[in-house]
């Protein structure tokens, strides 16, 4: 039976209180919206340095959009700007660098995922547009023509005129909602670690590509830490984690090629299993998906959450020019903007990861000259290098307001 009661009302609601979907409900707020968050972990745990071991770099567009909306103040202290990333097939001692022009923005931003957390909690506890239904779930969701009604365990029941779904790969939501995904595993696993080293990464980022998979070095404060990302096969990915702390950093080090020097474990390991997946679609009735419930991928690039994050800058622009519009936040015309402005960079991004996940996994000798022939080529093609330094910070493409650190 469902809850007959007193019925809260908002403009949208959310699944998902993690790092895209705080990012979407503070982003909204900013522009007059309200939103409820409704999500099942307690804060208290997500805040916590063993909740979530990874950093993420995030692209200069990205950063912008938390610069409009007030968070990167509260990041810049602990941040650390990527000025050059190195990439390497192997140990190669020749490397494609990317450098921007004097003047340019850095490629990315390194910040602790805790960190954007904490920053993201404590500006959305402050929002009176916001609010949080913490430790809460939702046990039946209606959508009709008329609305979204989602009723929680806690026996609340809200009201809305769009339901967001930001509940990350696994959405039973998405499930729900019948929408199609297509999905792979890439029998790889990530180990995620960060360690302190002699040598100053002097904000240099680097990408070792292994058969295995990317051997990813990001910089991070103070000057002499780095955040490690290691793809290994799944199969020797228990092995790898039962290591002493000794014989890991050994085979870290190994890694390197010694680019940083001698190094010391900094941080406990982690590891999650990779894999790609990408919806079929991304809205249906009264309902959109956001991040990684739209889309997962390689994180070869470091792209996955900015791919969701410009979801959100997207999604925020559509909702804040119908709104203005006076449209209902539901109708299919506004959901329909969404998909189309968001399809391309999505797909394109996919594809790209995906690719460079088999190129770079191809094993031979002919194979690594190919590789290394290609990005000899890139290196001497100034336009096409400049491309990809582009995508990295996340400015190609019809940009949204927000990701040009504009308000809408």
């Amino acid at each position: 039976m469902r809850y007959t009661g007193p019925m809260d009302s908002t403009d949208v609601i959310i699944l998902g209180g993690g790092l895209v979907g705080l990012t979407l409900a503070l982003a909204l707020d900013a522009h007059g919206l309200s939103a409820a968050v409704i999500d099942p972990i307690d804060p208290a745990s997500t805040l916590s340095r063993d909740f979530d071991g990874r950093a993420t770099a995030i692209a200069s567009a990205t950063w912008r959009m938390f610069d409009a909306i007030g968070i990167a103040r509260d990041l810049r202290a602990t941040s650390c700007p990527i000025k050059r990333i190195d990439v390497r097939d192997g140990l190669s001692p020749e490397a494609l660098d990317f450098t921007p022009e004097d003047g340019d923005d850095a490629l990315g931003t390194m910040v602790e995922n805790r960190l954007i957390r904490k920053a993201l909690f404590e500006a959305a506890s402050a929002a009176q547009g916001i609010t949080p239904y913490y430790q809460d779930r939702a046990t039946h969701i209606d959508r009709n023509a008329h609305g979204v009604t989602v009723d929680l365990a806690s026996g609340k029941s809200i009201r809305a005129p769009l339901i967001l779904v930001c509940e990350g790969r696994n959405s039973p939501t998405r499930a729900a909602a019948g929408i199609a995904i297509a999905h792979w595993s890439y029998d790889h696993r990530a180990i995620i670690s960060a360690f302190d080293h002699i040598i100053p990464h002097h904000n240099v980022a680097h990408e070792i590509f292994f058969p295995a998979g990317p051997f990813a070095l990001l910089p991070m404060q103070p000057g002499t830490r780095s955040a490690l990302v290691w793809t290994v096969d799944e199969k020797d990915a228990d092995g790898v984690l039962a290591l002493s702390e000794r014989a890991f950093a050994a085979e870290v080090q190994k890694r390197t090629g010694g680019v940083l020097g001698a190094i010391t474990m900094a941080a406990h390991r982690s590891s999650y299993k990779l894999g790609f997946h990408h919806a079929a679609h991304i809205t249906a009735e009264r309902l959109a998906l956001v991040g990684d419930a739209a889309h997962g991928i390689h994180p070869i690039a470091g792209q996955g959450l900015n791919l969701g994050l410009r979801d959100v800058a997207t999604l925020v622009e559509v909702l804040v020019d119908g709104a203005r519009l006076g449209l209902d936040l539901g109708d299919a015309q506004l959901l329909a903007r969404y998909e189309r402005w968001r399809g391309l960079d999505t797909f394109m991004v996919a594809l790209a990861t995906d690719s460079l996940t088999r190129i770079y996994g191809v094993p031979g000798k002919t194979a690594r000259a190919v590789r290394r022939f290609g990005m000899g080529a890139i290196q001497r093609i100034k336009p096409l290098k400049n491309r990809l330094m582009a995508e990295a910070r996340g400015e190609s493409g019809d940009l949204p307001k927000l990701l040009k650190g504009e308000l809408v």
